[in-house]
């Protein structure tokens, strides 16, 4: 039998296989099959650049199944998300093929998994990018699993490139896991949003440090893969027509044309038109118009979709006002209960929810092809992120809606994302020095006390410091290896400058009177780009921006709905018993009772009067009327135990003019006896940035005065207690604690905003 013929048969096997993953009338596309030769045949390793529901899992498991059938390992395939995890597996299913999941959601059965990974019962296990250093699973479980893995597999990942729009620290150890794998073992990276630069970067890191060779014993209790005859080598056809042959060798380089030609993987680009999708934009002057916009037109959209917010408050807010209108919607975010973000999954698949009214969270992984429609309530920072969530939509449909309703605030939004980029050296190197100097393990928490940062932000660089090798995870926390490390300050600001430009791109997408799928197709380099002829522009046809006077005035009430409860602390701080004595529970006779803020900084009703009022360059003023009158209403609508006796402000150094009249005329309007102020001490110090660092800052920062504890003392009754804004909550607390031991038993702190 000819080689060609083996080949003819093994198509044959493949369109077999994929016919149950997609029913009867399925065929592979011809990059598919390359992309399955190359990996089955060849064990290459292979990027997949293509467009949302052109078949990239399909290709993994097809591969899968013939590898299998050939003797090979389990595939191991990295995935991001739980609801991408879910989707796979379902797939997987349908062709035969058993797959099992490692992630954060059923650790329980951790055991049992590997288990049946060992005895040879699983054809797919997936595994969430945060488990590879996981110290167990990095050090016991990872070696094992990637010298008997089949496959591996990299799913979305342009997350390994921080040139990328959604860059993941955790997944930047795949470099690593790729360049330690034996020889012979095939590597499929997948994603349908990468533009040049990014392709590039990825193909570079999955090129690794062996190059391809007949594939051995590389099994978990199996026999060798039964050798396969060898095609020449593939095809790679770059975007103009003109094939090129790849080599083998570990180079690459970009083409004037933009496209990848990387020899040390198979790059397999194709184009990104969505001929299902309808693009337009319409721009409402405001975000209560914006809201009544869809309040009033949700219903004409076809099936069901997803509405994207930027934030966790107006993803609450939005689903809030659209169920007052009778809508079956359902707010998600990364801050939902897992179990009600399957529900609420499950209830759009079976089409008993019009829409989620979803954050970025929903973005990867979740697969409806008869999704109708996709509209963002803002903009996102980048038109690579704004294309991959808008790729959701019109996969099984001939026709889908993608409308943006692109805010003003929209700037201040991604001006609070963009300072959660990578800290500044003297930080980095100041927790470095911390490490070295413990000489044992550090937990994150035991790190954050002596070092300025906030926790989220804190493990994403500790993330980016075990990559690069300068600190390792292990059990109890975080050490310092000692090797030498390099503040890559010119590639950091090379990052910023690129986030800068694709914001300024995602302005230019808005503003555009040229095709819409084309501009957003040339940012991510794709050279058949062209106009679709499908969007508002092309046609003509825009949609209309007026809303009725009800719907302004019913959205404006819903978003302007005053009030927003705040928790007060229940726990100090761990790391500062040495210096400041408290350790452990806050004692409730030291405690804040519940406290109410005027509105949220991220929300899209008061958000945007609050965040103009707290701009670094805004004057120190009285609170406007309009915004007064609101506080007002959140303190009738406050149900307290006990009303307040009488009331007391936190002394500003930045804004005293604004507190003090504030706390002077809710006395003045309550008929409450203003009782005066706690006296900021000692010289101002920067705004900290985690708990305990802010604790330290404002312990010995605020004093309560003989004559204000005499007077709280005789005032008898709660102490209704004035700031401007709460950030990480401390102050309040440390207020509270010294009014408290004044002798007020109980303490109400109200301000203007907190953070989200």
């Amino acid at each position: 039998m000819t080689d060609a013929t083996t080949t003819d048969a093994l198509r044959d096997e493949a369109e077999s296989c994929l016919r149950g993953l997609a029913g009867p009338a399925a065929r592979l596309r011809d990059d598919q099959w390359t992309a399955i030769r190359a990996l089955v045949v060849e064990r290459r390793r292979a990027l997949v650049v293509q467009r949302t529901g052109w078949g990239k899992s399909a290709v993994y498991f097809v591969a899968t199944r013939l590898l299998r059938d050939r003797g090979a390992g389990p595939t191991v395939i990295v995935s991001p998300l739980l609801a991408l995890m879910r989707n796979q597996i379902e797939a997987a299913e349908r062709a035969g093929i058993r797959a099992r999941t490692v992630n954060s959601a059923n650790t329980d059965a951790w055991d049992a998994v590997f288990a049946e990974v060992e005895a040879g019962e699983v054809d797919v296990l997936l595994v969430s990018p945060e488990r590879l250093n996981n110290p167990d699973f990095r050090d016991q479980v990872l070696p094992k699993l990637a010298a008997g893995a089949g496959l591996v597999v990299v799913d979305e990942a342009h997350c390994i490139s921080d040139w990328g729009h959604d860059f993941r620290p955790d997944y930047r150890r795949l470099r690593t896991l790729l360049a330690d794998l034996p020889p012979g073992i095939p590597v499929l990276a997948t994603t349908a949003t990468a533009n040049a630069r990014v392709t590039q970067d990825v193909a570079e890191q999955l090129a690794g440090a062996h190059p391809a060779t007949p594939a051995g014993d590389s099994t978990l209790n199996a026999p060798s893969p039964t050798p396969l005859p060898a095609d020449p080598p593939p095809t790679e056809t770059s975007p103009t027509g003109v094939p090129s042959t790849g080599t083998g060798a570990a180079a690459s380089a970009l083409t004037s044309e933009g496209a990848l030609a990387s020899e040390g993987a198979l790059v397999l680009r194709g184009s990104l038109q969505r001929d299902s999708l309808h693009l337009s934009v319409v721009e409402l002057p405001s975000a209560d118009q914006r809201v009544a916009w869809l309040g009033e037109r949700l219903d004409q959209l076809p099936g069901s979709g997803i509405v994207y917010t930027l934030t966790v408050a107006a993803a609450h807010e939005i689903a809030g006002y659209l169920r007052d209108r009778g809508y079956a919607v359902a707010a998600y975010s990364g801050q939902t209960d897992p179990d009600e973000r399957l529900q609420a999954e499950r209830d759009l698949l079976d089409n008993k929810l019009k829409a989620l009214i979803a954050t970025s969270a929903l973005g990867m992984g979740f697969d409806k092809p008869d999704l109708g429609f996709i509209v963002h309530v803002g903009a996102p920072q980048s038109p690579v992120a704004y294309y991959q969530q808008i790729g959701r939509a019109g996969r099984g449909v001939d026709r889908a809606e993608v409308i943006l309703l692109p805010g003003r605030e929209d700037r201040d939004i991604w001006a609070y994302f963009a300072g959660l980029a990578f800290p500044p050296e003297p930080l980095v190197r100041t927790t470095l020095d911390v490490l070295s100097a413990a000489g044992r393990a550090l937990s994150t928490s035991a790190l954050e006390p002596m070092v300025d940062l906030g926790r989220s932000r804190l493990e994403m660089m500790l993330k980016v410091l075990d990559v690069d090798g300068a600190v390792r995870r292990v059990k109890g926390g975080w050490e310092a290896t000692g090797r030498p490390w390099a503040y890559d300050r010119a590639r950091y600001q090379r990052v910023a400058a690129e986030r800068e430009r694709e914001q300024r791109a995602m302005l230019d997408y808005i503003a555009t009177a040229d095709c819409r799928e084309e501009f957003l197709r040339r940012q991510l380099d794709d050279p058949s780009a062209a106009p679709c002829g499908r969007c508002d522009n092309c046609t003509g046809v825009h949609r209309p921006a007026e809303v009725s006077a009800e719907g302004a005035a019913s959205a404006r009430d819903r978003l302007h709905r005053p009030g927003v409860d705040v928790q007060p602390r229940r726990m100090w701080p761990t790391g500062v018993k040495d210096d400041l004595g408290v350790s452990g529970r806050i004692p409730a006779t030291d405690q804040a009772e519940e406290g109410r803020v005027l509105g949220r900084l991220t929300d899209i009703g008061w958000g945007n009067r609050l965040r103009a009022l707290f701009a670094d360059q805004a004057p120190d003023t009285d609170l406007p009327p309009d915004m007064f009158d609101a506080v007002v209403k959140v303190l009738a609508a406050w149900d307290w135990n006990v009303r307040p006796a009488a009331v007391v402000s936190v002394g500003s150094r930045s804004r005293p003019r604004l507190v003090t009249s504030l706390a002077t005329r809710l006395s003045e309007i309550g008929r409450l006896p203003y009782l005066g102020e706690l006296t900021p001490v000692g010289d101002p110090t920067p705004r900290r940035h985690n708990s305990a660092q802010r604790l330290r800052s404002v312990w010995a920062g605020l004093t309560v005065s003989d004559d204000l504890a005499t007077a709280v003392a005789k005032a008898g009754g709660p102490i209704l207690l004035v700031d401007d804004r709460i950030d990480t909550g401390w102050t309040m607390t440390v207020a509270t604690r010294l009014l408290r031991q004044a002798g007020a038993p109980a303490v109400l702190p109200l301000a203007l905003a907190v953070p989200s």
